[in-house]
Formats: structure tokens, sequence, C-alpha cells
């Protein structure tokens, strides 16, 4: 006898993700990760530059994902990955123009 509910198959759910996922690679996810971790300070640096707030992120914040990504760029300079490489570089400037702008308005 069986209940008029269908019966929770875990094989489909892992198929669905092989099949929608499975063209990502590793490489696109790096990119991606590098992208987040620039954008991390980037709301708070944006409030502060437009004067909603007076509160500059956490220094151990910033301290933290600038070693995280300067480790990241060494990473990419030694595989010479050029993509990784202009993203994070383009990434410290734009970040230290933020900060710059915010100091010496």
């Amino acid at each position: 006898m069986q209940d008029s509910k269908e019966q929770f198959d875990l094989s489909g759910i892992k198929n669905f993700f092989v099949e929608k996922f499975s063209h990502i690679s590793a490489e696109a996810l790096g990119w991606v990760a590098v992208l987040v971790l620039h954008s991390a300070t980037v709301p708070s640096l944006l409030a502060v530059m437009a004067g909603l707030t007076d509160r500059m992120p956490a220094v151990d914040l910033v301290l933290l994902v600038w070693a995280g990504l300067s480790l990241l760029f060494i990473k990419a300079a030694v595989q010479k990955d050029i993509l990784n490489l202009v993203t994070i570089g383009a990434g410290f400037i734009i970040q230290a123009v933020m900060i710059a702008l915010i100091f010496f308005k």
C-alpha cells in the first residue's frame, strides 16, 4: 500500500545538483571568492563616504581580508594566472582609493 505522498528521494536531489552545477569550474569559484572577499568592506566604506556613519570597518576585518587576498595574489603570481592577478590588483587599488578618499576628505 502506497501513500498519496511521494517518497522522499535523495538520489533525485543529488542528480539535480550534479546536473545544474557540474559545469562550474574550480577557477570560476575561485574568481567569485576573490570578488566576494573584496566586497566584504565595500558597504561600510561607502556608508562612511556617503556620511551615513562615522564608523570605519573593524581593523581586524580589513587586515584579515587583505592578508587572505595577498596570499591569493601570491598564489596567482606563482601560477602565472593573469585573470586573478588583474582582479586582485584592481580590487586592492579600488579599496586603497576609497580609504584614501575617506582619510583625506
